[in-house]
């Protein structure tokens, strides 16, 4: 299994924000310090605003900050919002063609119970375990 990029960067962006100490920080910040397209990254961040994770305040002082503490955001979470799916093969995806082998595969379920363990895992972890404390 692999990330994809765009949660890569939400990680580091909530990173980020979290070791800030509630500073406001802009978007071309982050950007540059990860080397990080500036485009791509306001995707990510408006992302991550709509699924309450950071604040976004406009204006010439303007910036982003976390919405919440970083105690109360858990990685699962993230990953869960930024990433498309958890489909590990192509049988996962209900609009893939009929499997021959569907009656009697055992796969399908294990897979599903790997990406479940692997989110479960990642429910323990909240932000504030990944930055320094403030």
């Amino acid at each position: 299994m692999r990330l994809t990029e765009h949660t890569d960067y939400a990680l580091r962006v909530l990173m980020y924000l979290g070791a800030n100490g509630g500073r406001l920080a802009t978007t071309r910040e982050v950007a540059l310090l990860h080397g990080i397209s500036h485009h791509h990254l306001t995707k990510v961040v408006n992302q991550l605003g709509h699924a309450g994770f950071v604040e976004t305040v406009r204006g010439r002082r303007g910036g982003i900050r976390l919405a919440r503490a970083p105690a109360d955001i858990m990685v699962g979470d993230v990953v869960r919002h930024t990433e498309p799916d958890f489909n590990l093969v192509a049988c996962l995806d209900g609009r893939a063609r009929p499997c021959p082998l569907a009656p009697a595969c055992v796969l399908k379920g294990a897979l599903c119970r790997a990406a479940a363990g692997f989110l479960e895992s990642l429910d323990r972890v909240p932000l504030s375990s990944l930055v320094p404390p403030s």
